[in-house]
């Protein structure tokens, strides 16, 4: 097995490739919302996604890395990863059938309390009460945008809450294989895992896109889901999720402005008020995250 990069504190080249994977996966998610709208089926939609990513993947990197691509120094913890973005994309395709981009990107934005939630548990890190309460904060907002118990509310939006909790597990799986496989390796699992879990079941309600412009959205998937998560990865393996993940927000003002000129569906005072919120809580998070980090690295410094 050649070597594989270690994994570097470099905090802002890190931020960087995730502020541009964010926009790269702003074309999946659009080309998605567009597939769910003209009524293509869901599983259709998720295996076309993964099946034009590994498609690519092997195009792109077969010729160079061989056989290579495929070896893993971790294969359970490649293919658990895999299944957790399939889950992922399942309930985000599902619940985009009938929810607003603006409100099912702002509920997966609670994937970085959770992902501070399970770093004790997962990562072995140290969450305190300050981050717990940050994490209840940023679930309130939630309940600003879903507002449970009014006619407003819509069930779909419990599936964008599971297709966050799995974001998150995928995240912290994303940095556990950080310096184990290459990009590459990884890339190709996160493929391949859901094309062969979904193959049993990918024609059995296949109906083709209608629209020329569909037709682009159908293929145009897989390319950005490739490039969007290839750079994702990348960026783990100089920073952590804690790091990362707040910095995804910036999507937010994307989406929206997607939803509403694309999709006529526009943000109202509930979804702004609750992104808020949610928003505050995870900065916080981030925040505290560097302080304790520069209190460690003061407190090694003295060891020494």
């Amino acid at each position: 097995m050649p070597a594989v990069s270690p994994i570097e504190s470099r905090a802002n080249l890190g931020i960087m490739l995730v502020l541009a994977s964010q926009l790269v996966l702003l074309i999946l998610d659009i080309s998605a919302k567009w597939l769910s709208v003209e009524g293509l089926p869901t599983g259709e939609i998720v295996f076309m996604r993964y099946g034009m990513h590994l498609i690519l993947l092997l195009l792109l990197f077969l010729p160079v890395s061989g056989s290579r691509l495929f070896v893993s120094n971790n294969w359970k913890l490649e293919i658990l990863r895999g299944a957790c973005l399939l889950v992922t994309t399942g309930l985000n395709f599902l619940a985009m059938r009938y929810l607003p981009l603006t409100v099912t990107s702002a509920i997966q934005f609670t994937s970085p309390l959770m992902i501070c939630a399970m770093s004790g548990p997962l990562l072995g890190e140290q969450v305190g009460w300050r981050r717990w309460l940050a994490i209840g904060v940023g679930f309130l907002g939630i309940l600003v945008i879903v507002r449970p118990g009014t006619e407003a509310f819509q069930p779909a939006a419990l599936l964008s809450l599971g297709c966050a909790f799995f974001l998150a597990l995928f995240s912290i799986l994303t940095r556990k294989l950080a310096g184990v496989d290459t990009a590459q390796t990884q890339q190709f699992y996160a493929g391949a895992t859901p094309v062969i879990l979904l193959l049993p079941i990918a024609f059995t309600d296949w109906t083709w896109p209608s629209q020329p412009v569909s037709w682009v959205a159908f293929f145009i998937m897989g390319a950005a889901g490739l490039g969007g998560h290839f750079l994702n990865s990348v960026a783990h393996r100089f920073a952590s999720p804690a790091t990362l993940a707040p910095f995804s927000y910036l999507s937010l003002i994307y989406l929206s402005l997607a939803s509403w000129l694309i999709f006529n569906q526009p943000p109202d005072q509930w979804f702004i008020l609750g992104v808020t919120i949610i928003v505050l809580s995870g900065l916080y998070i981030w925040l505290r995250e560097r302080r304790l980090s520069k209190v460690g690295t003061a407190v090694e410094v003295n060891d020494r």
